[in-house]
Formats: structure tokens, C-alpha cells, sequence
């Protein structure tokens, strides 16, 4: 039995929840989120909250109700509240440039790197070594965190790269003197 499946998902206010067949449509302040869910799975909505239920228990039934109902919570709060991520650089030299849907990032190489923004993502720059991105799909913002995070992550024995705001890095001691 799931017990993630099983929860019930309470719709929060403003947020429209319409299901076609196989697939949810979620309509909130912030945009509107579509998700195709498997045939093992049935969705309904009832009384103000989303039950997922397995069509027929087995297995893969089982692992694919708790999915769905992780990625329904996910679509809820996302059109209601929405995600963000928040980058810091570290080290000396190491920074951001945010201008419109561009993020110019010096992290260290020969050349500054230059990474597009998704259209339906947004990035604001606290500092010039802080940005923090914005939407309302989880995957996305969080594909696109690691993607930069990607460029240069952080190494153990100095600290230095780009992280996430609340990761710890491991430091590691240095070689020992003979």
C-alpha cells in the first residue's frame, strides 16, 4: 500500500483542478500546469480535495499512485505560491550577471559562460554573487539550478564553485607537510 498515494491533496484557494481522461489541468493565480498520469491510476476530485486511487492494486500500481500524487501536490502549490532556488557563487572573482532572460556567469574559467533562461522561468540577482530563480513547474526550476550549479560545482578542499544557498560543502584537510 502507498502511503504517499493515500494522502489527500487539499486544493488551495483560487486553484481551478479539471480532469480530461488521463490528464489533470491545474489552473492557478500564477499559470497553469498539465499532467498526463498513467491508466493504473485514477484521479477524482472530491469535495475540495484531489484522491488518487489505484485501478488495480499491484506493484508498479502502487509506486505509480504515490508519483502521481507527488506531482499533483507539486503542481497545486506551483500555480498557488510557486518554487524558487536560490545560488550563491564562492570564491575570488566568482560571480553572476543577470540582464533580462541571461544569466553572464565568471566562475573561474578563461571566458565568461553565458546560460539562457527558460521562458517561463524567472532569475533575480540579490548580489553579484547570489541569484535565485523562479517558477511555477519544480522540475524545471530545479533541472535548471543544477544545470548552472553544473558549471562549476563546488570542491572540497578550498569551498570554491557555485552551490545551492543551503548546501553544506564537505571540506576535506589539504596535504600534510613533510
Amino acid at each position: 500500500m502507498s502511503r504517499i498515494g493515500e494522502r489527500k491533496l487539499t486544493i488551495p484557494e483560487g486553484v481551478t483542478v479539471n480532469i480530461t481522461g488521463n490528464v489533470i489541468n491545474v489552473k492557478g493565480p500564477k499559470g497553469e500546469l498539465e499532467y498526463k498520469f498513467s491508466n493504473l491510476i485514477s484521479v477524482e476530485v472530491i469535495d475540495n480535495t484531489v484522491v488518487t486511487k489505484q485501478i488495480k492494486e499491484n506493484a508498479k500500481s502502487n509506486m505509480m499512485q504515490g508519483t502521481t500524487n507527488s506531482l499533483i501536490n507539486n503542481m497545486l502549490i506551483g500555480v498557488s505560491t510557486g518554487f524558487s532556488r536560490s545560488l550563491e557563487a564562492v570564491g575570488v572573482g566568482y560571480r553572476f550577471g543577470v540582464s533580462g532572460n541571461k544569466i553572464t556567469i565568471n566562475a573561474g574559467y578563461s571566458h565568461p559562460i553565458v546560460v539562457e533562461a527558460p521562458s517561463d522561468l524567472s532569475v533575480t540577482s540579490e548580489s553579484n554573487t547570489e541569484i535565485t530563480i523562479h517558477g511555477i513547474d519544480k522540475q524545471k526550476v530545479s533541472e535548471f539550478a543544477a544545470n548552472i550549479r553544473k558549471i562549476r560545482e563546488p570542491e572540497p578542499y578550498k569551498g570554491k564553485g557555485i552551490r545551492y544557498k543551503d548546501e553544506h560543502v564537505r571540506r576535506k584537510e589539504g596535504k600534510k607537510a613533510a
